[in-house]
């Protein structure tokens, strides 16, 4: 395990502005979301601009990821997946969504999900995951990844590898006629060979207008996840695995999840569509 200290929050900067003319979700300056009422399949219009919208937070994350080096701050990584969204005409859907303060999510080493960008200096040996979503078309699209900050430790290497394996595993398991729950078997079965933990309270989720459409897609094999998938259907695979325990605590921001053995762990997303024969990709940049 790596030596590192752990994490403590930084400091905010101030909010980062969207050009007026950039459409905004419905949930932009309300308290949450209106609740999603239509369907998991969406119609070939829709899957098409949710390709578009993917391509960006793709493209947005590849850009970010660039600058990810010892001594770079995660404010800075927000402020450049910030500007391509902008610049490309898209509205980064983290950026108040149920008061989220900044237009996306890096959770440094014992951060499972939904670390704040702030002034927190990224050290030689972290790992971090950039979480990237966009919002244009009326559509959403979202994408993580985690990264390695200069030298890395293998016991960090590896589980960052095995997790990208376990999404790509995760992936091709996704066929109509089957049940989500196969997503998780997958996930849980690849994960165990390796005596990691698998994230339970943080899922997958349905996609499409709306950010979060209720679909929930679990990374662990769970006898409850009983929708069968269809064509056309989209949502994201997002497995978060752990060196330890998959319990967690939570920041007192009310969105910083870190492990409660404070042991790493990693995640990969993809938003995906189901096909006729398995599934497509629509976040590749």
């Amino acid at each position: 395990m790596s030596g590192q200290s752990l994490l403590v929050p930084g400091e905010l900067s101030p909010t980062r502005s969207v050009p007026g003319n950039i459409r905004r979700p419905e949930y932009v300056g309300k308290p949450a979301p209106t609740p999603y009422t239509g369907p998991e399949v969406q119609t070939p219009e829709t899957i098409e601009a949710m390709r578009t919208a993917g391509r960006i937070a793709a493209r947005a994350m590849e850009e970010a990821a660039k600058l990810i080096a010892p001594g770079v701050t995660t404010d800075e990584l927000d402020r450049v997946a910030h500007e391509y969204m902008c610049d490309h005409g898209a509205y980064p859907s983290t950026l108040g969504y149920r008061g989220f303060p900044k237009s996306l999510c890096t959770s440094v080493n014992e951060v499972i999900c939904h670390g704040i960008p702030d002034s927190t200096v990224l050290r030689d040996g972290d790992i971090v995951n950039l979480d990237v979503t966009a919002y244009i078309g009326g559509v959403h699209g979202d994408n993580n990844a985690t990264y390695l900050v200069g030298d890395v430790d293998e016991e960090s290497r590896l589980l960052v590898e095995r997790t990208r394996e376990a999404l790509n595993r995760a992936i091709k398991a996704v066929r109509p006629g089957r049940q989500v729950n196969v997503i998780g078997r997958v996930i849980e079965s690849y994960a165990k060979r390796f005596g990691y933990g698998v994230v339970r309270d943080f899922t997958g989720h349905g996609i499409n207008s709306a950010f979060h459409s209720g679909l929930i897609i679990p990374h662990y094999d769970s006898p409850h996840a009983t929708t069968v998938m269809q064509p056309g259907m989209t949502f994201t695979i997002e497995p978060m695995l752990t060196l330890g325990t998959h319990e967690y605590d939570m920041w007192d921001d009310g969105w910083t999840v870190v492990t409660k053995d404070r042991r790493r762990t990693a995640q990969f997303e993809h938003t995906l569509v189901v096909t006729d024969t398995g599934a497509d990709i629509l976040t590749l940049p």
